[in-house]
């Protein structure tokens, strides 16, 4: 327990009063006569000036413990304070960090949403260079499809020419032979 000092407060020793006793002892004291001797040895009047002595005590002492018990008091309800200060700080965070997660999932909502239509457009621009790309390419099929059956028919005109050219110098070549057969 810390030590604490009563102001104004002088410290009375056991026996001292600054006060009138009261009962028998302060009757003979105004009567002029000093507390008799049997009196001061008699146990219960012994213990009673004790038990006076003992309230004295505890009345200046409660002075002084009532000065430590609104000095416990204050620091209790400074205590309570910060508390409630660290628990209003506690929601005032707890408000700020909901504010600013639900701030924060708006602007990602947002961006997001940029996002996608950016990603839409440029889908949208690559559909179409690949449509066109791909038109192309049909068309180019298309045309080498149709250059495919020309060269089949120029390849197979010339197959009936050369066939043609292959066939008749027999033919000339057997006429000649049947012609010399018949001068013979």
């Amino acid at each position: 327990m810390p030590h604490v000092e009563c102001k104004d407060q002088e410290p009375q020793l056991l026996g001292e009063s600054k006060e009138q006793p009261q009962g028998e002892e302060s009757r003979e004291e105004e009567a002029g006569r000093g507390p008799a001797r049997s009196q001061v040895s008699s146990p219960s009047i012994a213990t009673s000036s004790a038990n006076r002595q003992l309230m004295m005590l505890e009345g200046k002492s409660g002075s002084c413990f009532s000065s430590l018990d609104s000095s416990i008091d204050i620091l209790k309800k400074r205590a309570q304070e910060l508390i409630e200060n660290i628990n209003e700080s506690r929601q005032k965070d707890h408000a700020l960090m909901t504010n600013f997660r639900d701030s924060l999932k708006i602007k990602v909502s947002d961006l997001t949403e940029k996002l996608e239509e950016r990603m839409y457009q440029i889908y949208n621009h690559h559909n179409k260079i690949i449509q066109d790309k791909l038109q192309e390419f049909t068309q180019k099929m298309a045309k080498i499809s149709h250059l495919e059956t020309e060269l089949k028919q120029v390849c197979h005109t010339v197959e009936t020419v050369y066939k043609d050219l292959c066939i008749q110098p027999e033919a000339t070549t057997l006429e000649d032979q049947t012609h010399k057969d018949g001068d013979c």
